[in-house]
C-alpha cells in the first residue's frame, strides 16, 4: 500500500517546505515525520540534495533508531526492518539528523497491502523555536568517545540532532520544537563559517525555509504556521571567526555593530512573537566571555520583562569541541528547569 505525503494520518513536526503538498520538502534538524501502521513491511523513498558532507536520514522504528546513509543526489528506496510485534501494530519516526548540508525530499512511503495507518497521538500544546549553530543542531553529538575534547574527523556521520540540547529539551518538557539551527553559522552575514567566504548569518537565515543559496532558491518562511511560547536564542560562537572583535575590542565599531544588530534581532523576533519568552545564551563549548557579556548588555537595553539571558554552569568552558551526548543532556537540564521557572502562563 503506497501512503503519499499528505496523507491526514501522518504527524509532521518542524519548519517544512509544502509549496508541493506531495512532496513536503525537511531543510531543518530535528523536522521529523511519525507515523503508527500495521503489518511488517515498511519503506519509505526520498530524494536527497547535497550540499556537502555524507547524509543520512534518522529513524526510530519501534523505539530502536537507525542511521540510514542518503545517496549524494537523486532518490532513494530505503528499506526499514520491521520486527513482527504481538499485536502487528509498529511506530515510527523519520527524522532530518542534519542541518541545511542537504535538503531531504519525501515521496512516498510503503507498507503491507493488508496493512493500515493508525491515528497518531495529537501534538503537544507547549511550542519551543530554537535559533542556533551547530550545537543546538546536535553535530557531532554521537562521538562520546570524545567528550570533553576536541573534535574527531568526520564526514556527518556523528552528526545527529535527536541528542541535541534543543530536542532533548523539547521532549523532556513535552513540546513541539523547530530548531532553526545551521552549523557555522554567526549572527551577521559575511561573518562566521557558514557559506564562506560569502557567509550567510542568521539575521538573513531566520526568516526562511531555504536559505542555503548552494540548494537553490532561497524562499521565505510564512511566520503564522507556528508560533512558540519560548524562543532560544543560541549565537556568540560563530561570530568570533575570522576576528575575535568582541575579545580584543569589546568597545570598538565592529563590537558595537554586532550589539546593534543582536539587539535588532531579538526586536525582530519580538515583532513575531509578541507573547513570546525569550532566552538568549551561548553554550557550554569553549568561547570568550565576551561574547555573553555583550548579550547581557544587550538584554538589559531593551529591558523586557519576557526576555532574558540564561548562563550555564559550565557555560564557555564546558568543552573545546562539539557537544556530545552527556553534555547536551547536561545544557537541556539546566535549560528545563529555567524555562520551568518562568511559570509560562500557556503551559498550565
Amino acid at each position: 500500500m503506497i501512503i503519499k505525503p499528505d496523507n491526514k494520518k501522518l504527524l509532521y513536526s518542524g519548519r517544512i517546505d509544502w509549496s508541493n503538498p506531495e512532496e513536503p520538502v525537511f531543510v531543518f534538524p530535528c523536522t521529523s515525520l511519525g507515523m503508527r501502521f500495521t503489518g511488517n513491511i515498511l519503506k519509505i523513498c526520498v530524494k536527497n540534495n547535497n550540499a556537502y558532507w555524507d547524509n543520512y536520514l534518522g529513524c526510530i522504528i519501534d523505539g530502536k533508531q537507525l542511521s540510514l546513509l542518503l545517496p549524494e543526489e537523486g532518490s532513494i528506496t530505503l528499506d526499514i526492518k520491521v520486527e513482527p510485534s504481538e499485536d502487528n501494530e509498529h511506530e515510527v519516526l523519520f527524522f532530518k539528523r542534519q542541518d541545511a548540508c542537504h535538503e531531504i525530499t519525501i515521496i512516498k512511503i510503503e507498507i503491507d497491502d493488508s496493512g493500515r495507518l493508525l491515528d497518531m497521538p495529537a501534538k503537544p500544546s507547549r511550542k519551543i523555536e530554537v535559533y542556533g549553530d551547530s550545537v543546538s543542531a546536535g553535530e557531532i553529538s554521537e562521538a562520546v568517545d570524545f567528550t570533553g575534547k576536541e573534535d574527531p574527523e568526520h564526514n556527518g556521520g556523528y552528526s545527529n540532532s535527536w541528542y541535541s540540547y534543543a530536542w532533548i529539551t523539547a521532549r523532556r518538557l513535552n513540546a513541539q520544537l523547530h530548531d532553526i539551527a545551521q552549523g557555522g553559522i554567526a549572527l551577521m552575514d559575511k561573518t562566521g563559517w557558514f557559506n564562506e567566504p560569502d557567509q550567510t548569518g542568521m539575521e538573513t537565515a531566520w526568516d526562511k525555509i531555504h536559505y542555503n543559496k548552494a540548494l537553490g532558491k532561497i524562499m521565505e518562511w510564512d511566520f503564522t504556521q507556528y508560533t512558540p511560547d519560548v524562543v532560544i536564542v543560541a549565537f556568540g560562537q560563530n561570530d568570533s571567526h575570522p576576528y575575535d572583535y568582541m575579545k580584543e575590542d569589546y568597545n570598538g565599531q565592529m563590537a558595537d555593530t554586532w550589539r546593534e544588530h543582536y539587539k535588532a534581532f531579538l526586536n525582530g523576533l519580538r515583532v513575531k512573537y509578541p507573547e513570546a519568552y525569550i532566552i538568549c545564551c551561548t553554550t557550554l563549548l569553549e568561547h570568550d566571555i565576551a561574547w555573553d557579556n555583550a548579550i547581557d548588555e544587550v538584554v538589559n537595553q531593551i529591558n523586557d520583562k519576557r526576555i532574558s539571558h540564561y548562563l550555564f554552569i559550565r557555560n564557555g568552558y564546558g568543552t573545546p569541541g562539539h557537544l556530545r551526548i552527556p553534555e547536551a543532556e547536561e545544557m537541556a537540564e539546566e535549560l528545563c528547569s529555567y524555562i520551568e521557572s518562568l511559570g509560562i502562563e500557556a503551559w498550565f
